[in-house]
């Protein structure tokens, strides 16, 4: 599982510590947070690591795609989760500074070395006075995890959209919306069932949101209309990633016979970000091909 920051991967991963005892699967998390480039070596290195593990084997870590048959190895089972690009990086903005409800004064573990004017900077005088933190190339964040390791990969633009989108799907059995995790975690129990049988039940069970409910950051605001406005132009290229994503993903729920929920989205600049697809009844004429279309997966 690939994960990226502030897209509920935490949430996820506490969900794999509680199934990988209950179905006995070897669960691995990195606690590598802040390398997700790597060198030539560093991507042998941890290929050869992951593809020699004692099988059944999960691991997770944050890191941009890296290309197993490029080194010679099998393409693993890839796993992700995004969210709302806005959402997600208000999210990281006040995490970064004030951390969550864990209560371990995390946010002062993570960023020591802050500035108190920096860790009390307006969110809106850090987008409208163009600060390094609320710009590019620091706002193109999704699309990297998806592109991959080349260097072209973090530079904002079409090459790098057009290969994540590619990566996406060749490489990838699922992308969920974190909009939309329950959905997300029955497409896992169907695709995976040895890994993820029962996670809706964990997850709904009150015992597990009380433990979800830590990991919401704090001190969050809201910047302004003229503040958002300006961040969705900075962030067009991660839209349109983020909307590809979740019309591939409604896709697959209609394929599978999901209903999609959707919430009515924040107003936004309609000229520049491409409308989400909605999905309203599921189709029931192609369960045929469930399995032929998961054993294909597999095959890649």
């Amino acid at each position: 599982i690939q994960r990226i920051g502030k897209c509920g991967s935490r949430t996820v991963v506490l969900l794999l510590r509680i199934l990988s005892e209950k179905h006995g699967f070897n669960l691995v998390t990195s606690d590598i947070h802040n390398k997700t480039r790597l060198t030539k070596n560093e991507q042998m290195e941890l290929i050869k690591n992951i593809s020699t593990a004692e099988q059944p084997y999960l691991f997770t870590r944050h890191v941009h795609f890296l290309n197993f048959s490029r080194f010679g190895g099998d393409q693993p089972v890839y796993i992700n989760i995004i969210r709302d690009p806005v959402n997600r990086f208000l999210s990281n903005y006040f995490f970064r500074r004030f951390g969550d409800w864990r209560g371990e004064q995390n946010h002062m573990i993570r960023t020591p070395s802050m500035r108190q004017e920096e860790r009390y900077l307006d969110i809106n005088v850090c987008i409208l006075e163009n600060y390094p933190e609320c710009s590019n190339p620091r706002l193109f964040y999704i699309i990297p995890y998806f592109c991959g390791q080349h260097p072209r990969c973090r530079e904002p633009g079409e090459w790098a959209l057009e290969r994540a989108k590619l990566n996406v799907n060749e490489n990838f059995l699922l992308v969920g919306i974190l909009e939309e995790l329950e959905d997300v975690l029955l497409l896992l129990e169907r695709f995976l069932p040895h890994y993820f049988k029962d996670v809706l039940s964990i997850y709904k069970n009150p015992e597990h949101r009380k433990l979800g409910n830590l990991t919401v950051t704090v001190k969050k605001t809201v910047p302004s209309p003229e503040a958002i406005q300006i961040l969705y132009q900075r962030m067009r290229y991660e839209y349109e990633f983020y909307y590809y994503v979740k019309e591939q993903f409604h896709l697959l729920k209609r394929k599978f016979g999901l209903k999609s929920h959707i919430r009515k989205p924040r107003p936004r600049p309609e000229f520049f970000i491409p409308s989400p697809l909605e999905t309203e009844e599921p189709i029931d004429d192609e369960e045929e091909d469930d399995e032929k279309w998961l054993e294909d997966i597999y095959k890649r």
